[in-house]
């Protein structure tokens, strides 16, 4: 069987000549090469389409861009969005997109129709520039596409909530002039999730690179130096926090560069001081474990009158909810960490009374919370603790500090209930800056939930959403190296982005949080035999071994700083750069997944 396909010239000034060779190979994949001939000089790019059946759902996938509708009904936050009722272009909203390639984790397009599916696939550069990927409906019928080269439209967006306009490049040829472009065909079955087989695929046959020749530093040098960026640039003594970021220009910016606040986990908080703490008392490293502690006291002597953590301390304000428009409420996800990493600072032994009564306190709030469904609060009334809404899937946090606990039959319960989530293909709604959107933080959270579930009873139905989960989550995971400008930092240092993940289709930067279920990703892999999963979170941690600050001055940085945000794509600051901040969570997850592999 071919696949049925179509190549269309876009352009006015050229005249081109298209010939197709198709090789078909295992799995579903054919094999396409385009040899592509000018008649005329002149300017032009080249589309590929391939349309499938009509459709309500066409279900559409482009890895770490674009999810389903991509931003439900409701999210405040603003980015790409698809409808076909009435679409308006200026509030990010079209029923058709298009993309460069940098912004896919995997630069590919998925869709389906009643009958079955199919993927298209290319790579970040073909011979005529950057490629793209896209899709639109046209009389009901999706049509997944392919750029080359690659075109935005019918906006550009840039990180921002006003749309840029659109983008589309073409080539120059030269009369006479032959280039060949490869891509992939995939023809799919009606199973949504058999995009996991697509990335798979590509996985495996861009793996060879040995992942030792990847970090910069071994992990025991990586958690000697984010233990100490840690404490020397994020711990301040006096307020007895981890201050959410640290700026790299000490001279010129100072504390004036440093945001005074702390949320007690996500950014900043417990996680963080249970990584510095497990390191300290590892190395026998007393001011460590002092500070760690400091931090773990402080949080747990505040507790909201809800019997919750609150969700950030600030040195103007003191402690408050968080970044949640509504003030009185409190975020699900951030509570749930922090508790999840209190129970394991609990576990390595000496325990303030005070650590063990936050962390039942907290579970108290979320288990008197669980509605008949079994779903668990996504945000809380710091007043009374009663859940003020559910929207989203961020109530997976609470999960495995319920199963560490021994309340399993709450955490069963709850999973059971965002099984359907998983089983939709769409978590949304962990990071307490995204609102609603769909992001990598979600799938962290589902993988740490079902993979606690499992270990709990060994029932294989959390193990199979566990798999669900991390294939999902993966979708974000970058399966190749990132071309970067020689000129840019990223460039000239040879960033290698490979296990780097896309934070989500509002923030499209990479980011290194997937290393907070670093443990229970490696476990996944261990209790499934699949390597798939070993390997991902290998190369995870392999990536962010990389733009660790070795000694002051190193990218610009001091000694132990990690920043937060690579930019491999035009959103928010050019391709090649990188934030010139520390992050406190970046420091401190490298920290625990170097901690949890020595």
């Amino acid at each position: 069987m071919t696949p049925p396909f179509t190549v269309t010239v876009l352009g006015q000034d050229a005249a081109l000549a298209v010939a197709e060779e198709v090789t078909p190979h295992d799995g579903g994949r054919f094999a396409v090469r385009l040899t592509v001939t000018a008649r005329a000089a002149g300017a032009a790019g080249l589309r590929v389409s391939l349309r499938l059946g009509r459709t309500d759902d066409p279900g559409w996938l482009v890895p770490g861009v674009f999810y389903g509708e991509n931003r439900v009904t409701g999210c405040r936050v603003r980015y790409p969005r698809f409808t076909v009722a009435d679409p308006d272009p200026a509030a990010l909203e079209s029923d058709a997109w298009s993309f460069r390639a940098d912004r896919c984790a995997t630069p590919a397009v998925f869709g389906w129709d009643a009958a079955g599916g199919a993927a298209l696939v290319t790579t970040e550069w073909s011979p005529l520039g950057q490629a793209g990927v896209g899709f639109a409906v046209d009389d009901g019928h999706p049509v997944l596409r392919l750029h080359f080269p690659y075109r935005e439209e019918p906006v550009v967006y840039d990180g921002s909530p006003t749309p840029r306009p659109a983008d589309v490049p073409s080539y120059p040829w030269e009369a006479g002039e032959t280039v060949t472009i490869d891509f992939d065909v995939y023809v799919l079955g009606p199973d949504r999730h058999s995009y996991s087989e697509v990335l798979r695929d590509v996985h495996r046959r861009t793996a060879a690179r040995d992942l030792d020749t990847v970090p910069w530093v071994s992990l025991t040098e990586a958690a000697d130096l984010t233990a100490w960026g840690l404490y020397r640039w994020h711990y301040r003594d006096e307020d007895a926090v981890l201050l959410e970021t640290a700026a790299f220009d000490r001279d010129a910016l100072g504390e004036r560069g440093d945001r005074q606040a702390m949320h007690v986990a996500w950014l900043s908080g417990v996680p963080h001081a249970y990584a510095l703490l497990r390191h300290g008392r590892r190395v026998g490293n007393r001011s460590y474990v002092d500070a760690a502690c400091a931090v773990l006291d402080n949080i747990t002597a505040n507790l909201t009158p809800g019997g919750t953590f609150w969700g950030q301390w600030t040195r103007e304000n003191g402690w408050n909810a968080g970044w949640t428009p509504n003030r009185r409420r409190v975020h699900a996800r951030t509570l749930g960490e922090a508790t999840v990493f209190l129970q394991r600072a609990v576990a390595l032994g000496a325990a303030p009374a005070l650590w063990v009564t936050a962390v039942r306190s907290n579970l108290d709030v979320a288990c008197a919370s669980q509605d008949a469904d079994g779903a668990l609060g996504s945000g809380y009334d710091v007043e009374t603790g009663a859940v003020i809404d559910r929207f989203g899937t961020s109530g997976l946090a609470w999960i495995p500090a319920l199963v560490s606990a021994g309340r399993v039959a709450v955490a069963q319960r709850a999973g059971r209930y965002y099984a359907q989530a998983v089983r939709e293909e769409f978590l949304y709604g962990a990071p307490e800056d995204v609102d609603l959107a769909p992001t990598s933080e979600d799938g962290y959270l589902a993988i740490m939930a079902y993979v606690a579930l499992y270990e709990a009873d060994g029932d294989r139905e959390w193990l199979d959403l566990a798999c669900r989960a991390a294939d999902w989550t993966l979708t974000f995971r970058y399966t190749y190296d990132v071309d970067f400008p020689p000129h840019t930092l990223l460039g000239h240092y040879d960033f290698r982005s490979r296990g780097a993940d896309q934070a989500s289709p509002a923030n499209q930067h990479l980011h290194s949080y997937g290393l907070i279920c670093h443990r229970e990703l490696t476990r996944l892999g261990e209790h499934t035999g699949d390597e798939y999963y070993t390997r991902s979170a290998a190369e995870t941690l392999a990536c962010f071994r990389q733009f660790v600050a070795r000694e002051d001055g190193d990218f610009n940085a001091y000694r132990g700083m990690v920043t937060e945000r690579y930019f491999q794509t035009a959103c928010y600051q050019p391709k090649g750069m990188l934030l010139t901040l520390s992050h406190a969570w970046c420091v401190g997850v490298l920290l625990l997944a170097c901690e949890e592999s020595l």
